[in-house]
């Protein structure tokens, strides 16, 4: 069957539509964004402001029809960081559902964990062992331990790197103090979290999804990605830590250069950074493999999952 999932981040809507079956692994067949930077569009009172639903129902509407052009049997549409933890979001929804005939599910940030590593373990397989998965998002960092399908832990912390920008780094270049002041904040919020997984015992692998990763494993050196899926990318942290301070330094416009950072990321890619150094150094990880499937894929496995096999009454 053709599925469609329908992913309402903070940055971007992201329909990606598949071809997929139980046992098999989803073919990408259409992708359809939009930049919507739903983070930025928050007012001082925590709001999604009218503008802002305005874009995003108007987002939707072409998206719904990208899938009907497409073949999509069915859509998994469903919200993140942005859309959860806005102060209006029963009326987001609503007019969602009123103006587009879409329920959008929201789904919370263990949630969130929780899908992005079931996809991390189908990619690698039970030959990886015990997984560490990291996720940055726009509005959430994602951390997700386990030797099975379900982690044994998992957390959601509001450093993504969309809202880190947003709220410490409004200078272009950044401001020292402000860079400054930021790794203090990322490193005490995960730093709280930390024992609740080192008490599990080291990983066997560490991953890391999400385009923040790609992104700075490329400019650290990885393959890029015209060389396709199966190549593996990895990210070390002495490499890391060698590009913060350089990305500090750095305009938005000249971070766009760089390879395999988009110009609509780069304003973010230094709270993204910083995040991941501060992540990797806590928890001791020297280097994570870059894992292809993400969020979406979660979602359509965990979909097919509960379809009857061909063949099954």
């Amino acid at each position: 069957m053709r599925l469609g999932v329908l992913d309402v981040g903070s940055n971007t809507v992201h329909l990606l539509v598949v071809d997929a079956h139980p046992g098999a692994r989803p073919l990408p067949a259409h992708s359809h964004k939009a930049e919507l930077r739903l983070a930025q569009l928050i007012d001082r009172d925590g709001a999604i402001s009218d503008k802002g639903i305005d874009r995003l129902v108007a987002v939707l509407q072409d998206a719904l029809q990208a899938a009907e052009d497409k073949g999509c049997e069915d859509v998994l549409p469903f919200a993140t960081s942005a859309v959860r933890e806005a102060a209006n979001a029963d009326t987001v929804l609503a007019r969602v559902q009123k103006e587009t005939g879409l329920t959008l599910p929201v789904l919370t940030g263990d949630e969130e964990a929780r899908l992005t590593f079931l996809a991390a373990r189908r990619w690698f397989g039970w030959s990886a062992g015990k997984l560490l998965v990291l996720d940055i998002g726009g509005g959430s960092l994602e951390i997700a331990l386990g030797l099975d399908e379900e982690p044994d832990a998992a957390a959601s912390l509001p450093l993504g790197a969309g809202r880190l920008t947003t709220a410490w780094l409004p200078g272009d270049p950044s401001d020292p103090t402000d860079v400054r002041a930021l790794r203090r904040h990322v490193r005490a919020q995960i730093a709280r979290i930390v024992g609740d997984f080192v008490r599990l015992g080291p990983p066997d692998r560490v991953v890391a999804t999400s385009k923040t990763f790609k992104q700075l494993a490329r400019i650290a050196g990885a393959a890029r990605s015209t060389e396709g899926l199966y190549v593996q990318r990895a990210l070390g942290r002495r490499a890391l830590e060698d590009w913060v301070p350089r990305l500090a330094t750095m305009t938005t416009a000249q971070r766009a250069q760089l390879p395999g950072v988009s110009e609509g990321r780069a304003h973010q890619l230094l709270a993204g950074a910083l995040v991941a150094e501060g992540a990797m150094d806590l928890f001791g990880v020297d280097e994570l493999e870059i894992c292809p499937w993400a969020l979406r894929e979660g979602v359509i496995l965990r979909r097919l999952d509960h379809l009857p096999t061909p063949g099954e009454n």
